[in-house]
C-alpha cells in the first residue's frame, strides 16, 4: 500500500489548515487505496482567529495540537517525518500555510518557510517523490523547487504575481482541475482559492489525489 505524508498547519481556514480540504484529501487518499499519516510543526500559531466573528482572540494555540483534531490523533511532529518512509507528500491549504508554515500572508514574495517544513518538502523534491500542494499552499513551491517550477493558486492575480516574482511559473487553473509539473512530479489545485462549496473543492482535489497516488 502506498503511504502519503500529509502536512497540516493547524485547524481552521483563517489561522490553520482548511478543514474541508484536509478531510477531502484524506478521504481521496483512502479511496485510491493508499494510506496517510499527518504531520505538523510543534509551534505556536501566529495568532488565533474567532471563526464566528473573524476577530483575533487573546489566546495561544499550538499548531500540532490543533491539527491533531483533524487527524483524530493520527499525527506526529514534523521533525519525525522521514521522506524515505513515504511515497508522496500532500499539503492542504488554509491560512495556516501562509501564517504558520511560512510568513507569505505578511511578506508576500519576500516570504520565508519554517525551516523544518522547508527541509522536509525539499527532501521529497530531492528524492523526486510526487508532492501535491492545495489552495494557498502552492505559494511554497518556488522556494522549495526553485526557478521555473509550475503551479497554480487558481486565478487570483496578486497571488499569481507573487508566485512568479519568487521564480515560479504560475498557470491559471479552474477549480475542478489541477496542474501537473511533470518534470518535478509536482501537483497543485486551486481548491478553496476558487471553490464556492465543498463539492466544487472536492472535484479538483479528487482528480489531483488520483494522479498523485498513481505516479507515487
Amino acid at each position: 500500500m502506498k503511504k502519503i505524508a500529509v502536512i497540516l498547519s493547524g485547524s481552521g481556514v483563517f489561522d490553520g489548515a482548511e478543514i474541508h480540504e484536509a478531510v477531502l484529501s484524506l478521504y481521496a487518499i483512502e479511496q485510491e487505496g493508499a494510506s496517510w499519516h499527518c504531520f505538523a510543526p510543534n509551534i505556536d500559531q501566529h495568532h488565533v482567529i474567532n471563526h464566528l466573528t473573524g476577530e483575533d482572540m487573546p489566546e495561544t494555540r499550538n499548531v500540532l495540537v490543533e491539527a491533531a483534531r483533524i487527524a483524530r490523533g493520527q499525527i506526529s511532529d514534523i521533525t519525525t517525518l522521514n521522506p524515505a518512509e513515504y511515497d508522496a507528500l500532500l499539503l492542504p491549504g488554509g491560512f495556516g500555510v501562509a501564517k504558520n508554515l511560512s510568513d507569505f500572508a505578511f511578506a508576500g514574495a519576500d516570504c520565508t518557510i519554517h525551516p523544518d517544513i522547508k527541509r522536509v518538502c525539499q527532501q521529497f523534491a530531492d528524492e523526486e517523490k510526487p508532492a501535491a500542494y492545495l489552495c494557498i499552499a502552492p505559494t511554497l513551491i518556488p522556494l522549495i523547487y526553485g526557478p521555473g517550477a509550475k503551479g497554480t493558486i487558481g486565478t487570483d492575480p496578486d497571488t499569481a504575481s507573487a508566485f512568479n516574482q519568487m521564480g515560479g511559473e504560475h498557470i491559471d487553473c479552474p477549480v475542478d482541475e489541477f496542474v501537473l509539473d511533470q518534470q518535478r512530479r509536482l501537483l497543485s489545485t486551486p481548491a478553496y482559492m476558487l471553490a464556492g462549496s465543498i463539492s466544487e473543492a472536492a472535484t479538483g482535489i479528487q482528480k489531483l489525489v488520483k494522479c498523485l497516488v498513481s505516479i507515487a
